[in-house]
């Protein structure tokens, strides 16, 4: 065989012969019963176009010309397979945000993690099952910034047969709206500039100058009254409302005047419906929300603002204070004689919190709870086999011999967990070194020794530590790796510090979705803590919002075999360094083991 593959025939006949046996038996060996799922092909045109907002034009990095992007629609139990073609001028991947691709990390997607980037003339097939996931997710750039144009929804309805389980407490039958994704727009500045900029300076990242949804200010900005997004509904229906923070730097309040909203899902694993005024989405995260089109309560004024507002948790930092507004506007309505067609929407001011309102982000937090019923059971560990405890901080880094820094006191800003600040490998990627170790050695790329604890323990939410002089704000770098064993149940409590100032993280994990089973103000008490955990319904996640000055707990099933990043969805937070990767183990059975790679990989 190794003398005929040694002629170019041979060559490609192998590759397409590796290709067919990938794509006959790659989605079988993910899901047996994949084999009867439907198969869905997108096709993915990376490329810049110019769009105009807040009066400037500008060009932008968008899919298909689209920003947000194209709306990926299935049902749980597909497949859905996207061609990227990148006709831009960066290289690009795209990362399924919230998809757990089983046995398959070769399509999740983070640069330099699971794969080498799409350079701009070349392309990649991503092929991931939808095996648990119904609900709301979405897909964005995992390169850069470039996720702050780069991004779209990912629609999961019921698997054939089924339907949601809120559409039974609803006699009228549940129509869908539009996504609404809610984002970030920077007037004069290409969002990548920004990047290279912090990196050059060591300075914080300009923030943005206004929050969007659907890729519109609203006409609350000026020049901006002609994109602003409408949504129209008609009166007496029920409608299922799908929300995404899509943003780099702001955690979101949501809310819609003189309407509730009735949560049912968040990324996309179903909750026990509770009503609300207002919902709190950090960058990440997907909320589902039923509507009711019955504005009589308000005095039927026919057009409502939905308006999407910052909440920073920090205001002692640079932030976008600013409020995104679509309409929600009323159809087949009777006009009264004598008064205007279309009278100016209706601000939600009683409804949507404040800025800095972290009471009211607190209040709906906690409120979320599983559905736990017998058609979406829990499966919570009521035991860890391993429990880390990760504490995040901003961080600085010295200035480097003969150079210019202008973060706080002439350094450079950096960030951590662990005190350990990840460097992004850039000459070859964490899971092909990881799945090729059987052959030559992963040293240089990566070192499996990511700390399961913090290096000292301090008083670590006391906002005078840096100033008593007993912490300092360094921190070290190198791309440390946390190693886990296949079927262990693990807990991972993250821990804000105020060795920077405290903030509210958001929290990723790439290949699982996990189980939120504790909050708290201060420093975790491993002794004391465990005991108030909820591991009757605690809501499941993939993005949590670890409290200000507080900390959070996740429980899951080591079930997955690969190499997952976990990361602040703050971008420049990851950027800097708050991240760190788990390589799972193959577990011992077939269905337990990594896939093999696609014969395409993109190469460094």
């Amino acid at each position: 065989m190794g003398a005929v593959a040694d002629t170019p025939a041979a060559a490609v006949l192998l590759r397409l012969l590796q290709l067919a046996v990938f794509l006959v038996f790659g989605v079988a060996a993910v899901c047996p019963a994949a084999q009867a799922s439907t198969v869905h092909h997108y096709h993915f045109l990376v490329k810049r176009v110019s769009v105009t907002r807040l009066c400037r034009q500008k060009s932008i990095l968008t899919v298909n010309g689209q920003f947000p992007g194209p709306t990926i629609r299935a049902r749980k139990g597909d497949v859905v397979v996207v061609n990227v073609h990148n006709h831009g001028d960066r290289n690009i991947t795209i990362h399924w945000h919230g998809v757990d691709q089983p046995r398959n990390p070769w399509s999740d997607g983070p640069e330099y993690i699971t794969q080498c980037p799409i350079q701009p003339g070349a392309s990649f097939a991503y092929r991931f099952i939808l095996s648990q996931e119904e609900g709301t997710l979405w897909w964005h750039a995992h390169t850069g910034f470039d996720r702050a144009t780069v991004q779209g929804a990912i629609v999961i309805r019921p698997s054939r047969g089924t339907t949601f389980p809120f559409q039974f407490q609803k006699k009228p039958r549940v129509e869908e709206l539009p996504p609404i994704i809610l984002g970030e727009w920077w007037r004069d500045d290409d969002v990548n500039d920004l990047l290279e900029e912090t990196k050059r300076t060591g300075r914080d990242v300009k923030p943005s100058d206004a929050n969007t949804i659907n890729g519109e200010p609203g006409d609350l900005f000026p020049c901006s009254e002609r994109g602003t997004t409408v949504v129209a509904v008609e009166r007496g229906k029920t409608y299922l409302l799908r929300l995404i923070n899509a943003g780099l730097t702001n955690h979101m309040f949501f809310a819609v005047a003189g309407h509730r909203l009735t949560v049912v899902a968040t990324d996309a694993r179903y909750t026990k419906p509770f009503a609300t005024d207002h919902v709190m989405v950090a960058p990440g995260q997907t909320v589902d929300a039923l509507l009711d089109s019955d504005d009589r309560g308000a005095g039927g004024r026919c057009r409502y603002y939905m308006a999407a507002r910052t909440f920073a948790s920090d205001t002692t930092v640079p932030f976008n204070n600013s409020t995104a507004t679509a309409v929600l506007e009323y159809t087949r309505t009777l006009r009264r004689r004598g008064t205007p067609r279309r009278r100016p929407p209706v601000f939600p001011v009683a409804t949507l919190p404040a800025v800095n309102d972290i009471g009211a982000a607190a209040a709906y937090t906690t409120r979320l709870r599983s559905l736990a019923s017998e058609e979406h059971p829990v499966d919570v560990p009521a035991r860890v086999d391993e429990r880390l405890v990760v504490t995040m901080a901003v961080n600085l880094l010295p200035c480097a011999a003969n150079t210019t820094c202008s973060g706080p006191g002439g350094a450079r800003l950096a960030a951590s967990l662990n005190n350990a600040s990840f460097v992004n490998p850039s000459a070859a990627d964490v899971l092909r070194a990881y799945y090729y170790r059987r052959f030559r050695s992963a040293r240089g790329v990566y070192e499996a020794d990511f700390p399961d604890h913090p290096p000292s323990a301090f008083n670590f939410t006391d906002p005078g530590v840096r100033a008593s002089g007993l912490v300092g704000a360094a921190t070290e770098r190198g791309t440390r790796v946390k190693v886990l064993e296949y079927g262990a149940a693990v807990e991972v409590v993250f821990q804000d510090t105020a060795v920077l100032g405290m903030v509210s993280h958001p929290m990723h994990l790439h290949g699982f979705s996990f189980y939120v089973v504790g909050r708290g103000l201060g420093n975790f008490d491993e002794r004391r803590d465990p005991a108030g955990y909820n591991l009757a319904d605690p809501p499941l996640h993939n993005t949590v919002a670890v409290p200000k000055a507080g900390w959070a707990a996740i429980r899951f099933r080591v079930n997955n075999p690969g190499v997952w990043f976990v990361h602040c969805h703050f971008d420049r937070h990851m950027v800097w360094g708050m991240d760190t990767v788990f390589i799972v183990k193959d577990g011992k059975a077939p269905d337990a083991k990594m896939m093999r790679p696609p014969w395409n990989m993109p190469q460094c």
